[in-house]
């Protein structure tokens, strides 16, 4: 049996519960191990996407993850959405709950985009602060995943890993490693992957993002529509070492394939998953991973359309202010 991080369990592997899979799940039953739910999906609904979710949670482990949380912006805390997200909790029992290190609008406006923050240190005790009282709100750890970004602020005084250790420390909070996030930031900003996945508290890592992205030749875009990349499972293989395993869940948000497919995918993970770690145990302090080349074996290039947007705003100006 895994360690537990935060008093969560080591659930295995699972992958995102999505509207064009709820007929397979409910008949065929299918072997995942545990589900992740957008929690705005289900927050106010009810009808056959709530009939499902509670018919699918009844079965399988189910996870919360949210995308509107906000916990960057300098507008307060929204208490009404915060009643809503602990009200769907009570009523499906998450294992946990997550969102993302990001803002997603200001003055009461929604972006509905994960923005990204300055890597300061009154931006870092913001978000502590505001950690802290989202916790005391939901009677529980939360956890909290790194965004994919693509632009930078040229008041930045941290990288983004000793922004997020300190605020998992500062704030005891959990981390969802987003290894995908990982790749797909370090390439449009020029970092080193494997840095990142060193300095990040292990200890606090309560789960994993795997996602497939495109190349955009000058830039990345996580996009969530196609297969893991090699370079992402070597880096996924590392955080698997050094942290002992967390539990595993695929994305897969845009053409959508059938659900076996998206099963298959996540269950790729076992080749990167050692034999002395199969079975929960930690990871030796004194075994120390291989390196490795995380530029191999990439996905291809995708040219652009004509009239499409070529390239995101980091590649225009390398900062913004």
């Amino acid at each position: 049996m895994a360690e537990k991080r935060l008093g969560y369990p080591h659930l295995g592997l699972g992958v995102g519960l999505r509207t064009v899979h709820f007929d397979h799940i409910l008949q065929h039953h299918p072997p995942v191990d545990w589900f992740e739910v957008i929690s705005e999906n289900f927050m106010d609904s009810r009808g056959r996407p709530r009939y499902v979710l509670d018919q699918i949670a009844e079965r399988y482990p189910v996870v919360m993850h949210g995308v509107s949380l906000s916990i960057g912006s300098t507008d307060p805390l929204n208490f009404e959405y915060l009643g809503k997200l602990k009200a769907l909790a009570r009523e499906i029992r998450p294992r946990w709950i997550s969102d993302h290190v990001c803002w997603t609008g200001v003055a009461g406006r929604n972006t509905h985009d994960l923005l990204p923050m300055p890597l300061t240190e009154a931006s870092l005790k913001h978000v502590v602060e505001r950690i802290r009282t989202l916790q005391d709100f939901l009677e529980r750890p939360f956890v909290l995943e790194n965004p994919s970004t693509y632009v930078g602020f040229t008041g930045s005084t941290l990288s983004e890993w000793e922004f997020i250790a300190r605020m998992a420390q500062e704030a005891d909070c959990g981390l969802l490693l987003d290894v995908n996030n990982v790749y797909v930031s370090s390439v449009n900003h020029d970092f080193d992957p494997e840095e990142f996945i060193r300095s990040v508290p292990h200890e606090r890592v309560v789960q994993f993002h795997l996602a497939g992205h495109a190349n955009r030749r000058t830039h990345l875009i996580d996009t969530h529509d196609s297969q893991v990349v090699d370079p992402v499972w070597m880096l996924y293989r590392l955080a698997h070492q050094l942290t002992g395993g967390a539990s595993t869940l695929l994305e897969w948000d845009a053409r959508i394939p059938p659900f076996p497919v998206v099963h298959a995918e996540v269950l790729k993970a076992k080749r990167h998953i050692g034999t002395e770690l199969a079975d929960g145990a930690m990871w030796s302090a004194d075994a120390e991973p291989a390196r490795f080349d995380v530029g191999q074996e990439e996905a291809p290039a995708v040219e652009t359309e004509e009239g499409e947007f070529p390239h995101p705003l980091h590649h225009i100006a390398a900062a913004v202010e």
